[in-house]
Order: structure tokens, then sequence, then C-alpha cells
């Protein structure tokens, strides 16, 4: 071939993704911010990460000593420091859900995010879309890791009694009760002063103020975090 012909070949060939370094092997490929435990996002694509599903942000779940905890809050750190700074992840979209997210596996170095998740403890195998990350949960779940140390709502069946404009489910009810051990209502707070939802409700069913963080009189306090 003439010179000047492979090398125009060659500069058309490369106007291709293939030849992008975002895009080679994968789908998605960069740096990644985490918006919670099984959510990131890449160049500003929001990536549900396929086949499990992490405690919600504002979800509690109990430890062994039936304290309650942030687990929500915890999974995403969890996701977050074993992607690390700067580190580049690979996403293979598997599908789209119907909030229009990517669906995707995704891997750091080697390590499949998806299953990590699973296999430490924060979060569960989310088998009405996979069954690929059961043996991972069954690994956590023995060893106690993460959220199994304890008791937890299922995520989907949190984010159903959140849509169904319940209150709490009635294990929820139970752990605003065990948390509340750690709350008081003296002294009096405000809405910026309140770190969680649960804790939000906690004031509003057990506090004489409480009716102040629900200004709308519709039942959820602070809605700014409920």
């Amino acid at each position: 071939m003439h010179p000047t012909l492979a090398a125009l070949t060659l500069a058309l060939a490369c106007t291709l993704p293939a030849c992008d370094s975002e895009t080679v092997g994968a789908d998605l490929q960069g740096v990644a911010s985490v918006i919670d435990g099984d959510t990131i996002e890449i160049h500003g694509t929001r990536i549900r990460l396929n086949g499990i599903d992490a405690p919600e942000s504002g979800q509690l779940c109990q430890d062994a000593r039936g304290t309650a905890w942030r687990c929500g809050q915890q999974a995403a750190l969890a996701l977050s420091d074993r992607i690390g700074r700067r580190q580049v992840v690979s996403c293979q979209q598997t599908d789209t859900d119907r909030y229009g997210r990517v669906v995707a596996d995704c891997i750091v170095g080697r390590e499949n995010l998806n299953r990590w998740m699973v296999r430490e403890g924060w979060a569960v195998a989310y088998r009405q879309y996979s069954t690929a990350y059961i043996p991972a949960e069954d690994h956590a779940r023995t060893g106690q890791r993460g959220i199994w140390q304890g008791r937890f709502d299922m995520p989907w069946d949190w984010r159903a009694e959140r849509r169904s404009g319940q209150n709490a489910a009635p294990t929820m009810s139970r752990l605003y009760e065990l948390a509340g051990q750690n709350w008081s209502c003296s002294p009096r707070r405000t809405c910026s002063q309140i770190g969680s939802c649960a804790e939000a409700r906690w004031y509003l069913q057990n506090c004489p103020w409480g009716g102040k963080l629900d200004r709308d009189n519709d039942g959820i306090p602070c809605e700014s975090i409920c």
C-alpha cells in the first residue's frame, strides 16, 4: 500500500470509538464518582450496578448489639473506598432501567465491583434481575459481613414502604425505637441540625416539638432529607 494511503487509512480508523481510550474494552470507562451503594457516575452518565441492591442512603440497619447505624451511607463509603481516587472504572452495559440509567457490570483493576459489594456485605443479590451474585451473598451472610452483622430491611422492601406513604415498615419502627436510645428531645432541633430521615421521624413521633418538623402536616418531617 502506498505510504500516504496507509496513513490516511489509519487516521480514518482511529476516528472510530475503538481507538478512544475511554471506550476500549468497555461500553463506559473513566474515573467514577459514587452516588450511592449501587450507583456510580462516569462522564455524566448514571450507572446502576447490575444484579445487586444496596441499602438506600437514608436507610438504617441494626448491628449485632441491636444498635441502629446508617448502613446506606456506609455502603456508599465502602464502594467509594474500593474504587479509590482517580482509578479508572470499566463498565459493560447489560440493560437500561426504567429511570433511563445504564445497568452494567463494572470492574476496577481486575475486581468486579458488583460482586465485591455483595461479597463484603454492602449489598444483596438482586434476584429479580440476576442470580449471578447469590454465592457472594451466601459468603457475606455466613461471615456476618457488613449489613449481615445484624438485622436489616431488604432495600426493595424499604423503598416500597417509602412509596406507599407509610411512616415506616414494622421492622423500621423497631429500628427507630432502637436508634432513639441515642437521640433526645432536648435540646430542640431544626431540620438543618438533623442527620437522617430516621432521626427526623423519631423526633416527630416522640418529642413535644416534633410537629414543627412537619410544616405541611402530611406526616413527613424535614422533607429536604425525607
